[in-house]
């Protein structure tokens, strides 16, 4: 099974491509959710206020993967369905591409377009750093202090994350775990004695 996916480390830096005098911005951004998305629009509006055209393409999720397009006033499936193409050629996700154009005063036709805007999120993700992250699962454990040091000792043995840990009359953690190794974990888990377990959805 196949626990990883590639997406971007950060935002990368902007690019240029011109066109017949227009001028098209490209931005590449690691985004989680569509807030996310929302908000690096949001920024670009702001940094752009006078541009024509703000298209943009995003794909989120790992399993389930939600991807939208948007043309923006351009000519249809022009501009967001060419973005979206190079999302998918680099085989990302989590990740949103917007290219920002300034028209120069002459017409592209719709060919013109598809091939700016391609270029132009081409251009994004070539100067952003493309990173392979892993798919984790993560368990909630309910426990009395009595077994601290059994949990502790899977905890160790396992080399697991703790995400979170709450002790106080009884002791809550949340524990991360490669998705290819959770139900392995799981079995060993369930497998202490009053140790409460819950494998947890994101």
């Amino acid at each position: 099974m196949k626990d990883t996916y590639n997406t971007i480390a950060r935002p990368g830096e902007e690019t240029l491509f011109k066109d017949r005098n227009s001028k098209f911005f490209g931005y590449a951004f690691p985004v989680q959710t569509e807030d996310d998305v929302k908000e690096r629009l949001q920024e670009l509006q702001e940094l752009h206020p006078s541009a024509g055209h703000h298209c943009y393409a995003y794909q989120l999720g790992v399993e389930t993967k939600k991807y939208r397009v948007n043309d923006d006033g351009e000519p249809s499936n022009s501009a967001g369905m060419p973005i979206y193409g190079q999302i998918q050629s680099f085989g990302l996700t989590n990740v949103l591409i917007v290219s920002v154009r300034y028209f120069g005063g002459v017409k592209l036709g719709v060919g013109g377009l598809i091939n700016a805007y391609r270029n132009s999120a081409k251009l994004a993700l070539e100067a952003s750093e493309i990173v392979e992250e892993i798919i984790q699962v993560q368990f909630q454990l309910n426990f009395a202090y009595d077994l601290m040091n059994k949990v502790m000792r899977v905890i160790k043995e396992k080399n697991l994350q703790v995400i979170y840990q709450k002790m106080e009359l009884d002791c809550e953690f949340v524990i991360a775990v490669r998705q290819r190794e959770a139900d392995a974990l799981q079995q060993v888990l369930e497998g202490i004695y009053k140790l409460e377990v819950a494998r947890l959805v994101p």
